[in-house]
């Protein structure tokens, strides 16, 4: 399982000590408002675990974002084989399907860049350590803030898909345009 690190952010792979402030968050209806219904704890302690296979099986899965100075829990995101219908797959079939990437914030750390900042560290992680060779990236519709990160690390929409059994809004990055993106220079 692989930590990664941005200038202020710790991303460790779920483990039981993140229990409690992924609970915190999860729970939360305006954390969850695009992604589904508030998770209880036992959920969100079932969740962990099929992280932790996952990591197992793949060498990649959900991070938990951490601040460094606190410990604090900050957020989550991902870098996983999506899956097309709601309920869980067998995890060595879900490798022919794309790598996606996701992530959620706790609302205290809103419009901070946190979830940006911790998007282009993972995108880094699928293109560099995985040689992924796209990334996509689902949301609702509605999700306007996800939609504007998606475009800041220069994924292109490509139009509603049905990805988790729900029709959503699809958008890829593939890892030329990424690559290219990192060896421009600035404006």
């Amino acid at each position: 399982m692989t930590t990664l690190h941005t200038r202020r952010l710790r991303l460790e792979p779920f483990a039981a000590r993140h229990l409690d402030g992924l609970s915190e968050m999860n729970r939360r209806p305006e954390v969850m408002r695009y992604i589904g219904e508030p998770e209880t704890r036992e959920q969100t302690a079932a969740a962990i675990e099929r992280v932790q296979r996952c990591w197992a099986a793949w060498g990649t899965s959900w991070w938990a974002f951490v601040e460094p100075a606190s410990g604090r829990v900050v957020g989550a995101g991902c870098i996983q084989h999506a899956r097309r219908e709601s309920a869980p797959a067998d995890l060595t079939a879900l490798r022919s399907n794309p790598l996606e990437i996701g992530w959620r914030l706790h609302p205290d750390f809103w419009r901070q860049g946190l979830a940006g900042e911790a998007a282009a560290r993972m995108a880094a992680f699928a293109f560099g350590d995985l040689a992924a060779p796209e990334l996509i990236a689902i949301r609702d519709p509605d999700n306007v803030a996800s939609a504007r990160l998606m475009g800041r690390l220069g994924m292109q929409y490509r139009g509603l898909e049905v990805w988790y059994g729900e029709p959503v809004a699809a958008h890829v990055l593939d890892r030329e345009r990424w690559l290219q993106q990192r060896s421009d220079p600035p404006a």
